[in-house]
This record gives C-alpha cells, structure tokens and sequence, in this order.
C-alpha cells in the first residue's frame, strides 16, 4: 500500500502489531489508514500508508522484521506502537525499554533525522476486554501501565511527540461497540476515536 514511483504524496510508515495492522476489522478501519483518511480530508497530500505490523509481533520480531523490510530511505511521517505481546508473554520491562529504544531510534531515523515528524502511540489495555474474562483484570492493566510508562520515558527524552490513547481502549468495557468481535482488539469506531485525539497533532507535526 506504498505510493508509486513519482508520487510527490507525502509518505507514512505504521510500525506495530495487531494494534496497527488492525485485527479483527476492515482495511479501511485500521487506525493507520483512518489517520491518512483524515489528512486527506483535510487536502494534506498524504499515500496510504506502508504498514510493518503483525498480530503478536513484540519489540524482538518487529525489530526482525524492519531488518528484512526493503524500506525507502525516508517516510515524512513514522509512527510506532509495541509492547502489549511483551507484557502479554511475560517478557521483562528492561528488554522491553531496550527494543523500544532501539525502535524509536530507528524510527526517527526513518523519518529522516526529524524528530518532530514521528509519534509514539501507548498500549491499549486488553484487561477490559471479553478476551480477559477469568483473568486478573488489575494485574493486566496495572502491568500495561508500567510498560507505558517506561515507553513514554523514553519517548519524551527523545523529544517525539506521545499519544496516550490507552484511556480511551479502557472505554471497551462500558461500550460493547468498541471492541471488534473476535473479543480482544479494538473495533472500527475505537479507532476512530485514537484518531479524533491525535488528528491535529499529527497536523502540525507535517508542517515541520
């Protein structure tokens, strides 16, 4: 879904898992392409968006699967989601902080040296979700939050902006509607809403 040859389009690169990739829903609900949707509506010229996103991926496979990617040079706009499969797995929070700051790095890079021009989504927290029913909803929500925080300690020392949208997938358990049916991932309007939250930001992240 990467623009052709010649396109003077503004390009985006989705870095992620299920969360990106959108699991569970249409193409056209993935969060990546509602974003890129918005900005067109907005007469941003923006491609649709290249996409390294799987569902399951942690930080270790994304980072494989970036190295194996014949990617361009550079993306006017990179964005990064990971972790949840790394606290899902009982992955440790210091691998995590390193393979997220090896990501971001190469995210920024990506983006061709500017900072300004990628963003950093937080994890959503699955606890509230029918998938958690039987498990220990607190634990999960409070071990997503310490991965959340470790990721936006880091994301805020590199300067890059950050999106917490994990209020928002805690809406999942008052509202049926926003988790798609499989039970676990976010549905279409879930995503509609990170987007209404991150919309104008990304804006003026594409002016600099």
């Amino acid at each position: 879904m990467e623009q052709g040859k010649g396109s003077k389009s503004l390009t985006y690169l989705a870095l992620g898992d299920s969360y990106t990739i959108g699991e569970s829903v249409k193409e056209q609900e993935r969060y990546p392409v509602i974003l890129v949707n918005q900005l067109q509506k907005a007469n941003i010229d923006i491609a649709l968006p290249k996409i390294i996103a799987r569902t399951g991926w942690t930080t270790d496979e994304l980072l494989s699967a970036i190295s194996k990617e014949n990617l361009a040079d550079t993306y006017h706009l990179v964005s990064l989601l990971i972790g949840v499969n790394n606290q899902y797995r009982g992955y440790s929070l210091e691998i995590y902080q390193k393979e997220f700051e090896e990501l971001l790095k190469i995210a920024i890079k990506k983006a061709g040296g500017n900072k300004d021009r990628v963003f950093v989504v937080s994890i959503p927290d699955y606890g509230v979700t029918p998938f958690a029913q039987g498990r220990d909803r607190e634990k999960i929500g409070k071990e997503i939050d310490t991965f959340n925080q470790a990721n936006r300690k880091i994301t805020d020392q590199y300067g890059v902006k950050y999106f917490d949208i994990t209020a928002i997938s805690r809406k999942a358990q008052y509202e049926e509607s926003l988790t798609a049916e499989d039970g676990l991932h976010p549905a279409g309007k879930m995503y509609e809403e990170w987007v209404s939250s991150m919309i104008e930001d990304v804006k003026i992240l594409l002016e600099k």
